[in-house]
């Protein structure tokens, strides 16, 4: 395989490998979003306790709040997906709300894992393409 060849393969090849680390990138804030989400339920329902007739904010959408009493701070409404929700104790939601934070974290350190791989990978081969690109071919001027 002549340097041409060999650039062209290696180009595509850190392209495809610069694409897949933007896929993880952003699969992983759409995880680390995830779990801001559960810390806030998790806080939120941690302060719920003793606060059984207490006035609070609720919101409602486009930054407005209807304010509400709350009266029962045993129970809540937890979300299954699909559209599906399920009336939980709060101790058993809190232990629903840990197990599913521990999952996303358990997927964030493999995307990281994978995402260091592939960063690794591309800093190793990028001098090589760059030598490459810098090395003249015959009487032609540099690939640009």
């Amino acid at each position: 395989m002549d340097d041409r060849e060999h650039l062209n393969q290696l180009v595509n090849e850190l392209n495809m490998y610069q694409g897949q680390a933007e896929v993880l990138r952003e699969q992983m804030e759409n995880v680390n979003a995830n779990i801001a989400d559960l810390n806030i339920a998790e806080e939120t329902l941690q302060s719920l306790k003793d606060k059984k007739g207490t006035e609070t904010l609720v919101p409602i959408g486009a930054g407005s709040f209807i304010i509400t009493e709350i009266k029962n701070t045993d129970e809540v409404i937890v979300g299954l997906g699909a559209g599906a929700a399920v009336k939980r104790k709060i101790a058993d939601a809190e232990e629903s709300i840990k197990a599913q934070k521990k999952d996303m974290e358990d997927v964030s350190n493999k995307i990281n894992t994978q995402l260091t791989k592939i960063t690794d990978y591309i800093v190793k081969k990028t001098p090589e393409a760059e030598a490459l690109v810098q090395k003249p071919e015959g009487n032609e001027n540099p690939i640009q």
